[in-house]
């Protein structure tokens, strides 16, 4: 059943980013493909975004400056955007620990030195969920088996809510005038972050 809403979802939201013309879509990634991206990198997509990814894979050109385009293109030959896009999340905290003092008391007390501190904090850090690009700095946490995560956009340790789950959140981004005016239900509740570490910002 999890596995069915996932990929309803998934797929909900690609019809939805296919609409808005806002991406170029190439043909989805075959089930071979899902498993050679997900050995090289060792994460598994959450059901939804696999099945978002299944529908059509979303790509742009590079900007005028040679910016690599903000969808990640996971049939290209560039790993490495690949490999840096799926740091980024970890390395943004590093840079606040190194730069901006950030620290969280769970860790225990903070290293003397700034480089210790990053050590430090690279350590805890290698267990944290792994968050998996969606476009540009919005991410969903990986996760075979799960789906409706809120995506969230991740700059450092600035974490914000892009949308309630991937439907949501290409509607947001990319369709302003089919996008709720507030968040979740009548009450206007936010929607509730469900990855660990993650949600604590």
């Amino acid at each position: 059943m999890i596995v069915e809403e996932g990929a309803r979802s998934g797929a909900e939201a690609a019809r939805r980013l296919a609409r808005t013309g806002r991406a170029e879509m190439l043909p989805g990634l075959s089930d071979a493909e899902f498993d050679r991206i997900e050995e090289e990198f060792g994460f598994a997509f959450s059901d939804d975004h696999r099945a978002f990814l299944a529908a059509g894979l979303p790509v742009g050109r590079p900007d005028p400056h040679g910016r690599p385009s903000s969808w990640p293109n996971w049939r290209g030959p560039d790993r490495d955007d690949l490999r840096w896009r799926l740091e980024r999340p970890v390395d943004g905290v590093l840079f606040d620990v190194d730069h901006n003092s950030f620290w969280r008391s769970e860790w225990g007390p903070r290293p003397a030195t700034p480089a210790e501190a990053v050590t430090a904090a690279r350590a805890e850090l290698a267990t944290v969920p792994q968050m998996v690009p969606v476009y540009a700095h919005r991410y969903l946490p990986a996760g075979r088996g799960t789906h409706g995560h809120p995506v969230l956009s991740i700059q450092q340790t600035d974490v914000i809510y892009y949308g309630a789950d991937l439907p949501d959140y290409v509607d947001r981004e990319f369709n302003a005038a089919a996008a709720p005016r507030g968040w979740g239900d009548e009450d206007g509740k936010e929607p509730e972050a469900t990855v660990p570490f993650w949600r604590e910002f």
